[in-house]
């Protein structure tokens, strides 16, 4: 039987079948799209007290904080410092980045009251750069299981936080793992090898959300860290407080190694702009920065989602601080978009330095597809699915992880 032999109706409904078909055909979709603005989780950061914080063209701020802050003289816990401090920051639409320590120069221990007055405990006094300096008794039992009940606390508040966007830990001065300068002695006033062991472990368990990070000086012989495999497999990241140094890489770099040079992949590094000289700070962002070497190159060799520069902004121009942020973390474009009327395929290529390390759904028409664009690494691509499309259909990246006022901008020329 022809078509032409059909009666009517059934020729209509034919007709109308292979119309649809044509239609729910996927077509190319224009879209034209620019990155303007530094990503959310990356770029260059100024400390939460920084008076610039509400004009700099950054997404993260910066801040310590010790345990004497939270837990009262009487044990209590009391998070209000930290619920201010996460207020603060959102509201300016940014996210932070903490570190908790408990040995600062020049200052009294930040170990709480109610662990210090313990029979046993000691606190070691000494000089540190010059300056009169508490150290914390590591090698008394209480101090060291407050250590692992207070992240089991944080976390179970504070993983989920999307106002949080790094956390930092560690020992020593600044919780760097190091006391370069004072009375270093393992087990006593820097854990044992033993219990930065179980520390470790533990806040790798507890923290399920938060990505986790450590000093690059953890690869030091007072650190188990370097000679651990079971260690080098947990999923903490690296921050390098004197990044771009003169003897960067004779001094920290070979730290990088040892703590697993690709570990960028699926964990997170950073750091902060050296202070050794003067020029570290006020040459950091010069096009061949304070040593030779800009810092876009020095970002892309060690694959950095953020920068700590909190005088740049005394150094430079905003748009050179923009553009040193965008230089850092991921960066998408959209290779690829094609919809139907029910449903659209995106292409999503990485141009940055780094992945995401939390989930990023495209979203047509607020449906998100199915599979994530977190640890999607620089230079590949990945197709998605997403079951919504359109005429007219709306592009956009989602994430469950950003503030108010925060969103994942792409790169598109698609005609």
């Amino acid at each position: 039987m022809t078509a032409s032999s059909l009666p009517l109706a059934a020729l209509f409904t034919l007709c109308t079948l292979s119309c649809q078909l044509r239609a729910d055909d996927l077509r190319p979709i224009p879209l034209k799209s620019a990155i303007t603005q530094v990503q959310p989780m990356t770029g260059i950061v100024l400390w939460a007290d920084n008076e610039s914080v509400t004009k700099a063209p950054i997404q993260l701020e910066y801040s310590y904080l010790n345990y004497r802050e939270i837990v009262s003289p009487s044990g209590e816990y009391d998070w209000r410092a930290l619920d201010e401090l996460l207020t603060q920051v959102a509201s300016r639409k940014h996210q932070l980045i903490l570190r908790w320590y408990d040995t600062y120069v020049g200052k009294s221990t930040g170990i709480p009251e109610s662990i210090v007055k313990q029979s046993g405990y000691e606190t070691t006094v000494g000089k540190s750069e010059g300056k009169k300096t508490e150290f914390p008794d590591w090698s008394h039992p209480a101090l060291q299981q407050f250590a692992i009940d207070f992240f089991s606390k944080y976390a179970e508040r504070y993983d989920r936080d999307p106002r949080i966007a790094y956390l930092q830990v560690g020992f020593g001065l600044w919780s760097e793992y190091h006391i370069y300068d004072g009375p270093m002695k393992l087990g006593k006033t820097f854990p044992s090898l033993e219990y930065q062991r179980k520390f470790a472990n533990h806040v790798n368990t507890q923290l399920q959300q938060t990505p986790w990070m450590i000093s690059v000086d953890a690869a030091g012989d007072w650190s188990p860290f370097a000679s651990d495999r079971d260690l080098l497999t947990l999923s903490f990241g690296v921050f390098d407080d004197s990044f771009n140094h003169a003897k960067h890489a004779k001094e920290n770099e070979p730290n990088w190694n040892s703590l697993r040079r690709d570990r960028w992949k699926t964990s997170p590094t950073g750091g902060e702009f050296s202070f050794f000289e003067k020029a570290d700070q006020s040459k950091a962002l010069n096009p061949r920065g304070p040593h030779g070497v800009s810092f876009e190159e020095q970002a892309k060799k060690f694959h950095i989602s953020f920068m700590i520069g909190d005088d740049q902004m005394r150094f430079q121009k905003p748009d050179r601080v923009r553009s040193a942020g965008l230089a850092c973390g991921y960066r998408f474009r959209v290779t690829r978009f094609e919809s139907s009327s029910s449903e659209s395929v995106i292409e999503i290529e990485n141009t940055g330095i780094a992945p995401i390390y939390y989930d990023a759904y495209p979203t047509v028409n607020g449906v998100r597809a199915s599979n994530s664009l977190r640890g999607l690494l620089p230079d590949e691509r990945k197709a998605f699915k997403v079951a919504s499309g359109g005429q007219v259909p709306k592009l956009t990246i989602a994430c469950d992880r950003l503030v108010p006022g925060q969103s994942i901008e792409f790169d598109a020329d698609l005609q």
